[in-house]
């Protein structure tokens, strides 16, 4: 094989990045750019979907320019993608019919609660893993052939495709071509049934979504087409496909079951791999699949904090305490303590071990003597409180206790959190060298695929860690921070009424 270089693409929720690897797993290249958030109303977030499709293709095209690479030296693409997020466009020209609906979007909050109190939780849950929630694509993808004029008559007649962030790269890097995408993705629809692998009749029915729309699933490491030539002047496979969550996994190299990781990025998502078995929660929880690179499927436990990083980019746009995310470690630090202060940054409602989507953001313990560094900390220590919660629970769950946490994200790089959070935990977490672990474990699927990288122990190889936090405080003061914590959560909670 010529081409020795991986491209990965890595279209999160706050940006649109590229990432140009080589065949040792190291970084060569870098190209990012953020993405403009829209908000229609309070609770509604949405994307342009021409704006991530033209930034993805035009981070791609930076990212092999500063490597001073072309297609000849690329042996294969792989990509990861923020989950959840509901893209509905016309099959013949391409065109979305509406702005993407993004994960952290609640508008279908009623809809879930009257399936709820009809009864189709259990029926979801066995299914699919997951709860009943607005987090998840069916609701977001029923809402859009209801709303958008004509949608559901045209979806039936299959003019219309439907897909996560995943299925609308591969369809426009392919000219069109491919509709797909793979297990990891599909788990995360309430649409698939993570048993069987494959789009479920029942759960169609429930959720009124015609099959017409669906893309086809296919392996998270297969070579399932490849890129129009005229993109970057040659085709490129396209090999590699996986939730952003699923893929700092792999890229994390916990491959084996009981290793877990936390992503600190727009969100937090903490993930334990549970190996071939499927590990149904008691504690809220969601059972979700890894990835699929040979004939069987790996499978995964996962809590899902829906603000964390997002909170400091809250510090700096919405309050102006902050002129750059990268200050807030400066000025959390510049207070002993938190002061008493509390943030709860629900924002769009609280994800697990709680599922509130009735819940809002609330700042607690607030006095004369209260700072903007007061705050600062808070929203920090809350990314930590919350990561906390969701380990607990997880420990319930698989019935083992965590010996050490993988980070990974872009949060992950702020040393007073890591510190605080190996604190809240009592137990080491470990920073890796190369924090980009969700491109990473796009690119080791894509390689897998085609023979670049042999096996898991290759990339496992890759795997260095930069920094050990240990814990340092005394336990019975970590205790009472996270008793304050749940009391301040639970103010939060139910703060706006169901209709």
């Amino acid at each position: 094989m010529t081409a020795t270089h991986l491209l990965a693409l890595d279209q999160g929720t706050t940006s649109s990045r590229a990432i140009v690897f080589d065949g040792g797993g190291r970084i060569v290249s870098v190209a990012q750019k953020e993405l403009h958030q829209i908000y229609p109303q309070p609770g509604w977030v949405e994307h342009d979907p021409v704006e991530i499709w033209r930034d993805q293709l035009a981070v791609a095209r930076e990212a092999l320019a500063r490597a001073g690479l072309g297609a000849a030296d690329i042996a294969a693409i792989g990509i990861t993608n923020q989950r959840e997020t509901t893209v509905l466009w016309e099959r013949a020209s391409g065109r979305p019919l509406h702005n993407a609906l993004v994960w952290q979007d609640r508008r279908t909050a009623d809809a879930c609660a009257r399936l709820t109190a009809d009864g189709a939780e259990a029926l979801v849950q066995a299914k699919t893993g997951l709860v009943l929630d607005p987090y998840f694509s069916a609701t977001k993808l029923a809402w859009l052939l209801d709303r958008v004029p004509g949608a559901r008559k045209r979806a039936e007649r299959g003019e219309l495709a439907f897909g996560t962030i995943d299925s609308w790269l591969a369809w426009n890097l392919s000219g069109g071509r491919l509709h797909v995408t793979d297990p990891s993705n599909a788990s995360r629809t309430s649409l698939c049934n993570i048993h069987t692998g494959d789009w479920d009749a029942e759960l169609l029915a429930l959720f009124d979504i015609p099959r017409e729309l669906l893309p086809r699933i296919v392996r998270s490491s297969e070579v399932c087409g490849e890129t129009d030539p005229e993109l970057f002047g040659a085709a490129i496979p396209v090999a590699g496909m996986a939730g952003d969550q699923q893929a700092a996994l792999f890229g994390q190299g916990c491959a084996e079951a009981g290793i877990v990781k936390n992503t600190y990025g727009t969100g937090c998502f903490m993930l334990m791999h549970t190996g071939e078995r499927p590990v149904p929660s008691q504690n809220k929880l969601l059972t979700t699949v890894v990835c699929q690179t040979g004939p069987r499927r790996e499978y995964a436990l996962e809590g899902s904090v829906f603000v964390a990083g997002a909170a400091v980019q809250w510090l700096r746009d919405g309050l102006g305490i902050i002129k750059s995310s990268g200050e807030v470690e400066q000025l959390a630090a510049s207070v002993a303590d938190n002061g008493g202060v509390y943030l709860v940054p629900a924002f769009t409602g609280v994800g697990s071990p709680h599922w509130d989507p009735h819940a809002r953001g609330a700042i607690l313990g607030l006095t004369r003597g209260s700072s903007a560094g007061h705050i600062a900390r808070a929203t920090l220590e809350s990314i930590a409180y919350q990561t906390a919660e969701v380990l607990n629970a997880m420990e319930a769950d698989a019935g083992i206790g965590l010996a050490e946490l993988r980070v990974d994200g872009g949060a992950a790089r702020n040393d007073f959190l890591m510190q605080f959070q190996a604190d809240v935990l009592g137990v080491p977490v470990l920073r890796p060298r190369i924090a980009e672990t969700t491109a990473l474990g796009a690119a080791s699927l894509a390689g897998l695929a085609v023979g670049l990288w042999k096996d898991m122990e290759v990339i496992a190889a890759h795997r260095q860690i930069e920094r050990q936090f240990d814990p340092e405080m005394d336990r019975s003061l970590a205790q009472a921070l996270m008793a304050d914590w749940q009391k301040a959560i639970g103010r939060a909670k139910g703060w706006i009424a169901a209709d």
